[in-house]
């Protein structure tokens, strides 16, 4: 208990020292502090942003798109690392060598080159494209160029279209707690987010317009549909490459602890390959797989800031444009380490949650 006490005691004081010395030095620069700038009109413009914006808006308002960006961006890398991360590790732990090759040569490349690297790579091809008139032609109904990736999509907005995630979501939690069988959990959480999703847009579309909406080119530029910048399409697909190559390793680690006995008594039963992985082996290797994979989630969401290599608007971005016209550094990096640090215990929690109801209960 002393030594606690002692530490203690060093903490307190070397925090407050801390403070006292930029106090003094913000004085000594005739430089003003507090949260009160946060009340000032920004004045600059940024690139993306999932609600209405201007250069009017006050800096309180810009931060808290920065936060939309980021969590927007932090949970489709989340989803999309950890589903890809799946595919890949279960061919790592395939039987069939040319697929355990292949899945080997990916995991190999993607993990050992350096993300921002990555991402700096696939910015500088992207912009490159052509313009609208020569956009990569997908299916006549999503188009790609150097401006982003044209998408057909549900004729609603942003805000209602970030309430239906919020939704999803919740849905998925829902049968997470109800301890749903994984394929029939799957096509529940499917189908509803889909039903929700439509009946949404019968209800909210604008009237005298079709439910979805289909981008076409119309002159120099495409209307309609769902436009994907390029910042933002570069920073997901790195993320995701990067990442699903580290989770592929652990779902890889994480099927092969589980026991041979139990595959042998699933063959023993007639149950099927697929019915022995989606029965067997995955619910005994998701013991091991959560909580490292918690560990990769959070690293994902911190993995959003390298945005600001190529211009994407997240949090980091904004921040570091808001400390260059205000100047009020402190009160900003504090903001900016005050809320990462939130949202990444938030995942800690819900990874320990999830751990704690997937292990075996002892009788």
């Amino acid at each position: 208990m002393t030594i606690q006490a002692v530490i203690i005691v060093l903490t307190v004081f070397a925090v407050w020292g801390a403070v006292s010395n930029a106090q003094f030095n913000l004085t000594r620069m005739n430089m003003t502090s507090g949260f009160s700038f946060l009340e000032r009109d920004t004045g600059w413009d940024y690139s993306f942003s999932l609600v209405e914006r201007s250069i009017s808006d006050r800096y309180y308002y810009t931060l808290f798109i920065g936060l939309l960006n980021t969590l927007f961006v932090g949970f489709i890398c989340i989803v999309t690392t950890t589903f890809f991360g799946f595919i890949i590790g279960t061919l790592r732990d395939a039987r069939h060598p040319a697929l355990s090759f292949a899945a080997n040569v990916y995991v190999q490349i993607f993990r050992n080159i350096p993300l921002i690297l990555q991402a700096v790579f696939l910015y500088a091809i992207l912009i490159h494209l052509g313009g609208p008139r020569q956009a990569i032609n997908l299916g006549d109904i999503a188009f790609l160029s150097g401006r982003g990736l044209m998408l057909p999509g549900l004729n609603i907005s942003p805000a209602v279209s970030i309430g239906l995630l919020l939704a999803s979501i919740a849905i998925a939690i829902g049968l997470i707690i109800a301890k749903t069988s994984l394929w029939r959990g799957l096509a529940v959480w499917f189908v509803s987010t889909i039903g929700i999703c439509l009946i949404a847009t019968a209800v909210l579309h604008p009237s005298g317009e079709p439910f979805f909406s289909v981008p076409a080119l119309q002159g120099l530029r495409f209307r309609g549909g769902i436009s994907v910048p390029i910042e933002l399409l570069a920073l997901v697909v790195s993320i995701t490459l990067y990442g699903s190559a580290y989770i592929a390793e652990i779902v890889r680690g994480g099927l092969s602890q589980v026991p041979a006995g139990l595959v042998e008594a699933g063959q023993a039963l007639g149950l099927s390959r697929t019915s022995i992985w989606s029965r067997i082996k995955v619910p005994m290797a998701l013991r091991s797989i959560v909580p490292p994979l918690g560990n990769q989630w959070i690293f994902m969401m911190k993995a959003t800031t390298i945005g600001i290599a190529i211009g994407f608007s997240d949090l980091f971005y904004i921040t570091v444009n808001s400390i260059s016209q205000s100047g009020q550094t402190l009160e900003l990096i504090l903001i900016l380490m005050l809320t990462f640090l939130a949202i990444n215990y938030s995942i800690a929690l819900l990874t320990n949650w999830l751990n704690a109801h997937l292990q075996l209960k002892e009788h």
